[in-house]
């Protein structure tokens, strides 16, 4: 919508037609839910114009507890029939999205403020199977699984106030509570003083949804209603509950949503005679006020820290923004200072007094060890840059937004599978210019090592989420999928930028590379290669660690992420920040008559990674409570994934920076 404001060119209306199609086509199935145009709701169901059912969808269940999220069904919850369950695409399938209808009936405008009984679960001491169900809710409220449910592409949202008279909505409410042995309530169990009693599990069986909807009587679509009642919905919110329902009265299909009923509980162990009775009311409310376009921003305005981040993000801006400044200030000072002195010196009787970087320009070109792996890293590292890059555009002009669900995995994996031919171009031009002759093994390791090393960490810990029955776990047509992608899309395309690659001539350098190469001088502390490499990831980690925070918490913590151009924002200064410090340092080492620099340009700006993973590791022991030793090794398994691509992704950024800089430089001298 917002993309149609801001563009009326036709180039750019084939631009989006030809991209969307690409990403659709790559899906799995598209579907939306019902559907990203607003959908208009009324009570007569005789209208064409607009429709009458409100549909419930449950997703899978997750917990900040534990990094394994499991299908609605895998509790014993009541079941709607799964035969018309709308398809996931390919982003929401790799992030273990599992859509499913649900039983709740939802007729708009037939407020029933009266309890309506969804289904009864009966459960038998003696009986071993209704003992495990008992113990997989106990499990599940122990470790505060949360329901995440959707209606009218909205997540359904639990209010409630914290710290500093606030209203915090959660995307996703708990399915129950725990008062531990000594009597201290566990997470949702402190909403309420009845729940209380010491070893208690309380179920939240009864749910209080509240719809607010924009009428549309001062707006042009609401023409189409015809004089019926009805609207668009701007907000699903509910309030779970523990009720002890009467069974008697159940078991009649009736209810009462009254606290003095009590809530339900369950004994924290032993077998147990239960009966839960699953219940809800629905309210309609107007609520005119909010408009459907920006129904989402209760949401993300409600948000924890989101005041916080405007603060930090200029912060970090404007100490970026400064010490670019100075690395800049001090390169070309010095830089036209040297270039200027150089040149003045006649090139035949002064010969002697060559000093500093000049000095090594016979050798500054010489191949580097492990050249072959170096263009490797580099394709793959190309290949990830464009990929973070288009995607990002895209996620800035809105497409990738939180209601087009799974769209953002989607896009970035397609884009890694199309982007093949820049990797294979670049590893050959790279290969090529460091003297090689293996292409073969070249372009094969271009397509297959650093893919393949992603794809052995995921095959790993999708047997791990496999073997605890997770809705994460990737199905195994899923997988032959994502291989036929790579092997028969992403492998064909490396090879063809691979054939354009090597069919051009070799980069050809400034000076000549001499045959003997010249000893390098005993190096001072911080000239040397490993305090050098490690004071270059410290500046461009700088400033991304405070986005981070809100990446990883929308990964571990079901936060929505949506401030994407901030985001982009910080890839561009990100980008920056690693070309500058690789540059700095790679000067001040070939300034101390080093010339080793083509590992080190990318090893300098790829340890950036290093901190990344350390932050990792500080964000699970501090933020996280996950427990168990499956969720942990889960944990570190996909941030060694992360932390992969970001060592790939900035080390080829540091590389390509300075092999710009180091060419610059020895081309405005006067060499003999």
């Amino acid at each position: 919508i917002h993309f149609y404001k801001r563009s009326n060119s036709s180039h750019t209306m084939r631009c989006w037609v030809l991209a969307s199609l690409a990403v659709s086509l790559s899906t799995v199935s598209c579907f939306y839910l019902p559907g990203l145009a607003p959908v208009t709701y009324c009570n007569n169901p005789d209208l064409t114009t607009c429709t009458s059912d409100i549909k419930l969808f449950v997703n899978r269940l997750n917990s900040e507890e534990s990094v394994i999220p499991y299908e609605y069904h895998h509790f014993d919850f009541c079941q709607a029939d799964e035969a018309n369950a709308p398809s996931e695409n390919l982003g929401q399938v790799v992030f273990g999205e599992r859509i499913r209808p649900s039983p709740y009936k939802i007729a708009f405008g037939s407020s029933s403020d009266s309890c309506e009984v969804l289904c009864t679960k009966s459960y038998v001491a003696s009986n071993t199977d209704d003992q495990k169900k008992v113990s997989l809710l106990r499990k599940g409220m122990f470790m505060n699984y949360q329901h995440h449910w959707i209606v009218d592409n909205m997540p359904v949202t639990w209010c409630y106030p914290v710290e500093n008279g606030q209203h915090y909505c959660s995307t996703g409410f708990p399915m129950g509570c725990y008062v531990d042995k000594k009597g201290n309530p566990k997470d949702a169990c402190v909403i309420s003083r009845d729940y209380s009693t010491a070893d208690n599990y309380y179920v939240f069986n009864h749910v209080d949804i509240v719809i607010s909807y924009h009428d549309g009587k001062e707006e042009d679509w609401g023409k189409y209603l015809n004089g019926a009642k009805g609207g668009r919905i701007v907000s699903v919110k509910l309030t779970p509950r523990s009720i002890a329902h009467d069974p008697a009265q159940a078991k009649e299909g009736k209810c009462v949503s009254d606290v003095a009923k009590g809530p339900l509980a369950i004994p924290g162990e032993g077998a147990v005679d239960a009966e839960i009775t699953y219940s809800y009311t629905v309210t309609f409310r107007t609520q005119n006020e909010v408009k459907w376009s920006s129904r989402w921003d209760y949401i993300l305005e409600s948000m924890p820290h989101t005041n916080i981040q405007w603060f930090s993000i200029l912060n970090s801006l404007v100490i970026v923004l400064f010490l670019s400044g100075m690395v800049a200030m001090i390169l070309l000072r010095t830089l036209h200072k040297d270039i200027a002195r150089y040149n003045q010196i006649d090139s035949g009787e002064d010969a002697q007094e060559e000093f500093g970087w000049k000095l090594v320009h016979g050798d500054v070109f010489r191949p580097p060890r492990k050249g072959m792996l170096l263009s490797v890293f580099l394709g793959s590292g190309a290949q990830l840059l464009s990929m973070a890059g288009i995607t990002l555009v895209f996620a800035c002009l809105g497409f990738l937004s939180p209601a087009n669900r799974g769209a953002l995995m989607t896009c970035a994996l397609v884009l890694f599978v199309c982007l093949g031919t820049p990797a294979g171009y670049v590893a050959a031009r790279v290969y090529k210019s460091f003297g090689g002759e293996k292409w073969k093994s070249n372009v094969l390791l271009t397509s297959m090592l650093c893919p393949g090393i992603v794809f052995a960490h995921f095959f790993i810990l999708n047997l791990v989420l496999w073997y605890y029955s997770s809705s994460a776990a990737i199905p195994f047509f899923t997988l032959v999928a994502l291989l036929a992608l790579w092997f028969g899309v992403s492998v064909p395309l490396t090879f063809v930028g691979a054939y354009f690659g090597f069919r051009k001539p070799p980069i050809e350098q400034p000076v000549r590379t001499n045959q003997i190469p010249r000893q390098i001088p005993d190096q001072s502390v911080y000239t040397q290669p490993i305090p050098g490499i490690i004071m270059g990831g410290v500046l461009p980690f700088g400033c991304i660690f405070i986005q981070l925070f809100f990446v990883l918490n929308s990964i571990w913590s079901s936060q929505i992420y949506y401030m994407y151009g901030f985001l982009f924002l910080v890839f561009i200064i990100l980008i920056i920040t690693c070309s500058e410090t690789t540059i700095l340092l790679c000067y001040f080492h070939l300034c101390a008559e080093d010339y080793h620099w083509w590992w080190r340009s990318f090893l300098t700006s790829g340890f950036t990674a290093f901190y990344l993973a350390i932050y990792c590791v500080h964000y699970f022991i501090t933020k996280l409570d996950i427990e168990g030793a499956g969720s942990t090794f889960l944990y570190f398994g996909y941030t060694s994934v992360m932390v992969f691509c970001f060592f790939l992704l900035t080390g080829t950024i540091g590389f390509f920076a300075c092999f710009w800089f180091v060419r610059k430089i020895y081309s405005v001298v006067k060499v003999d």
